[in-house]
């Protein structure tokens, strides 16, 4: 059994770090090295936004995205088309597309995709608001932009059933994004190229 060289603060920081996604104990190491050499350049500024964070950011009640107001600035933003509302599984998803500069509607999240093996149903998702937003009459286009994988694929064809006596246009990502990837990690220029190339479902 390894021994610990540091002391418990350093290695509860070291374990916290870990559970950041993709870094395990040896990354978490690095980065609890680089903070703790670069104190005041770096550890003491995040932890001053990470308590600030704690106390301003919410999550959207409109569409579920994450902001420091309710509604979020991309729902109160009225330069937005109100006709389109583009579907994601996450917030990484959403800030994907806002970096890539394509959407200019609105924006639901669902947080996460059906998986009746995991036991994710539609009640667990955020299904109903979407409905209900879908609804509206200025609404004539819902874009499915979820992940290609088999959950995504079966989310997609479960709101699409959802919306069909609704009336309203469902579109979703074409060309670019290949089978199995995930938005978060494409570059800006796939996920234009995929939103040009939408297709109605």
């Amino acid at each position: 059994m390894a021994r610990n060289v540091t002391g418990p603060e350093i290695e509860q920081l070291i374990k916290l770090i870990s559970k950041l996604p993709g870094l395990g104990p040896r990354s978490a190491r690095r980065a609890a090295l680089h903070l703790i050499k670069k104190k005041d350049q770096v550890m003491v500024p995040l932890a001053s936004a990470l308590n600030e964070a704690i106390e301003k950011i919410v999550e959207c009640s409109v569409c579920g995205n994450v902001d420091t107001s309710n509604p979020c600035s991309i729902c109160t933003d009225e330069r937005r088309d109100r006709s389109l509302i583009c579907v994601v599984e996450s917030v990484g998803d959403l800030w994907a597309l806002e970096r890539a500069e394509v959407i200019k509607g609105q924006y639901h999240v669902l947080g996460g995709t059906l998986s009746p093996l995991d036991g994710i149903g539609p009640e667990d998702l955020r299904l109903g608001k979407l409905i209900e937003r879908a609804s509206e009459t200025e609404v004539t286009e819902v874009l499915l932009a979820l992940n290609v994988t088999v959950e995504g694929q079966s989310t997609a064809h479960y709101i699409t059933e959802q919306l069909i006596p609704l009336g309203v246009k469902t579109s979703r990502l074409a060309h670019g994004v290949p089978v199995g990837g995930e938005l978060d990690y494409l570059d800006e220029g796939t996920l234009a190229a995929a939103i040009k190339a939408r297709k109605e479902l």
